[in-house]
C-alpha cells in the first residue's frame, strides 16, 4: 500500500470524503463484476449508513472511478484489476482495499476498518 494522503488529494473533482468514511471503487464500463461491485456498495452503504442511503447525513460516501478513463488516477492508487474498492476513514486515509466483487459482508468488514 502507499501513501493515502497524496490518494486524498486526487481523488477526481467533485468527490467528497464522507465524514465517516469514505469507499473509493475503480472499476471499468464492461466489467460485470464492476457493475454488481457497485449495487453491493450501495445496498449495504443504504442498510448501515445512519441517516439514509449512502452519500446521506450517515457520513458515508462512495466515489466511482472509471479506471480506464481516469489512467493517471489509476496508477496513482496502484490499480492493477477492476473492480477494486479502497476502503478511506474519515481522515482520509487507506485503511484496507479489496480485489474482485466483493461480498457483503466483505464491505461491512472494510467500513469496520474505516469507521472508528
Amino acid at each position: 500500500m502507499t501513501s493515502s494522503a497524496r490518494h486524498v488529494a486526487r481523488l477526481p473533482a467533485g468527490a467528497n470524503l464522507g465524514k465517516r468514511a469514505t469507499l473509493v471503487q475503480f472499476s471499468s464500463a464492461f466489467c460485470q463484476p464492476c457493475r454488481a461491485t457497485r449495487r453491493i456498495l450501495e445496498q449495504v452503504t443504504a442498510e448501515i449508513d445512519i441517516g439514509g442511503a449512502a452519500g446521506g447525513e450517515g457520513g458515508i460516501e462512495i466515489v466511482h472511478i472509471d479506471a480506464d478513463e481516469n489512467l493517471e488516477l489509476t496508477r496513482l492508487w496502484e490499480i492493477s484489476a477492476t473492480p477494486t474498492v479502497v476502503f478511506l476513514d474519515a481522515d482520509g486515509h487507506e485503511v484496507y482495499r479489496g480485489t474482485g466483487q466483493p461480498r457483503p459482508a466483505d464491505v461491512i468488514a472494510g467500513l469496520g476498518r474505516a469507521i472508528r
